[in-house]
């Protein structure tokens, strides 16, 4: 890449469940971010990297914007507002429905007191007719001053290549920040805990909300092999059950579940063995937030 190709910083933000993981994931053809059907799936700010001929995208998956009920909301909400401070284009990620509520409303007052550039993406596409879509672009066009819009469907892969060109049109000239095969700079370690907590979100489904975390104990390498020692910290007791499971069911399933995607990403054979611990409250404790990897430099 030359000192003519385009580089730049580009904010995915939105309500929490849009499908801003699934977009950036999409974009960069690569899973990094986990994904479920829950809100707030995203805690830390993840920089995913999109190199092409054109020039550079450095995506910034932040956390949803929400009401928070506790620090780690807290924590959530400052980075998600911090790093709109610090990019060249913002991507405000909306769901096909005519109704605004007043979350939308809320993040659009937000918008506007900002000066960066804002690109409507308006997701899943792939749910509604067309005739329904073009009434949506109409009703948002009302609403605020966009700098586009831009309909697609990060599952079906659907003109996601009209956004990346949208997007270069507001990055700068200048030299890329990574080198060409950089995909993030997320540390293997911390990747590998996010898709051990994908997976027990998508296993336990409604039984445990939010208050979850996982940290890798050990990752050591041998020569075919890598072994990682994994721990899932819940907040109660009677948690710890339900991740556990009936003889240890569940548990098995979340990790056969992770290996598979930790190999993937390792590109080698994976040895996981994970445990449960109860850690009460440490969505609210401070230095249980530190030690989970929630730093609180992120959102300063």
């Amino acid at each position: 890449m030359s000192d003519q190709n385009k580089s730049g910083f580009a904010a995915l933000i939105g309500r929490p469940n849009v499908g801003k993981s699934t977009l950036m994931n999409c974009l960069i053809g690569q899973k990094i971010a986990i994904t479920s059907n829950k809100p707030q799936t995203t805690r830390n700010r993840i920089q995913t990297v999109y190199t092409s001929a054109e020039g550079q995208i450095v995506f910034v998956d932040t956390p949803g914007i929400h009401k928070s009920r506790n620090r780690l909301g807290d924590y959530m909400v400052r980075v998600a507002s911090r790093s709109l401070r610090e990019v060249d284009v913002i991507l405000y990620l909306v769901e096909p429905s005519t109704y605004i509520g007043a979350g939308e409303r809320q993040i659009m007052e937000e918008l506007q007191k900002i000066d960066t550039p804002v690109i409507l993406v308006i997701n899943k596409i792939d749910t509604v007719k067309k005739e329904e879509l073009l009434a949506l672009i109409d009703l948002y066009r009302k609403q605020m001053d966009f700098a586009e819009i831009v309909p697609v469907s990060a599952l079906k892969d659907d003109n996601t290549k009209e956004l990346i060109k949208c997007i270069m049109n507001y990055l700068p000239y200048g030299p890329a920040f990574y080198d060409e095969d950089t995909v993030t700079d997320q540390p293997q370690r911390q990747i590998a805990a996010e898709l051990i907590r994908e997976k027990a979100l998508r296993c336990l489904n409604e039984e445990i909300p939010h208050g979850i975390a996982v940290t890798i104990e050990t990752m050591k390498w041998r020569k075919k092999i890598v072994d990682i020692e994994a721990t899932i910290i819940c907040e109660k007791e009677s948690h710890k059950g339900i991740i556990i499971g009936k003889q240890g069911a569940m548990l098995k399933k979340i990790g056969s579940d992770a290996r598979r995607d930790i190999e993937e990403m390792l590109e080698s054979k994976v040895n996981l063995q994970l445990w449960v611990k109860v850690k009460k409250d440490w969505r609210d404790s401070d230095f249980l937030l530190k030690n989970f990897g929630y730093n609180q430099k992120d959102c300063e």
